[in-house]
């Protein structure tokens, strides 16, 4: 057994029941980095191998066919662009959609709209759509995002986010662990020195350290 796949299960071992499905998770601290230039911190995306556990949920901003096509392939909300506006001026459910949904699509003519009603509140949740073009393929893209995890660091050299649920088989979950930090070891400026530790535990579990 690896040393990933031993953390993982020991972390399993070790959290206590809930009724409640628990998702996995790795806690990242980084050294030796300077995390106050932007060059240097973490902002890429990965599909884990054997996914997250459980699918993202996705809203789509488009009209039309599009639309159509978004909600053929399991979009969780599609969002009509007359509706950009006035969702910008209500901020209580602006923010409420930015918190519910952790990917967003849409057409390129409506990011400007986006930009200016929803870009405050989208912008500092990480949260800015992914640009459909005109010839672009809505199915895909959802399906691409489904199992999509996003690791941004921002100015901190500590951050946390899922790899998985406590209910997936141990070695899927050692492998979305090992595809993370393989991506992570090519992402940072010094590679695997600037890891000082990888703890993974369950939401209410101990953490284990993995590196």
């Amino acid at each position: 057994m690896n040393k990933i796949e031993q953390a993982v299960r020991e972390a399993l071992a070790e959290a206590p029941s809930r009724k409640f499905r628990e998702s996995v998770d790795l806690a990242i601290n980084l050294h030796n980095i300077d995390m106050s230039q932007p060059a240097n911190r973490v902002d890429v995306e990965i599909i884990l191998p054997y996914g997250r556990g459980e699918l993202a949920k996705i809203a789509v901003f488009a009209a039309g066919e599009t639309a159509l096509l978004a909600k053929s392939a399991g979009a969780d909300m599609v969002i009509a662009p007359e509706e950009i506006k006035a969702m910008g001026e209500d901020k209580r459910q602006a923010r409420k959609v930015a918190e519910e949904f952790e990917f967003f699509i849409a057409e390129t003519q409506y990011m400007p709209s986006i930009g200016k009603s929803l870009g405050p509140i989208l912008g500092k949740r990480g949260k800015m759509p992914t640009p459909l073009p005109p010839t672009g393929d809505v199915t895909a893209m959802i399906n691409r995002l489904r199992n999509l995890v996003r690791i941004r660091s921002r100015d901190k050299s500590t951050f946390h986010f899922r790899v998985g649920r406590a209910d997936m088989d141990e070695k899927q979950l050692a492998e979305n662990i090992e595809s993370v930090v393989t991506k992570l070891e090519q992402t940072l400026k010094d590679g695997r020195q600037n890891l000082k530790s990888v703890f993974v535990k369950t939401t209410m579990g101990p953490a284990i350290r993995v590196i």
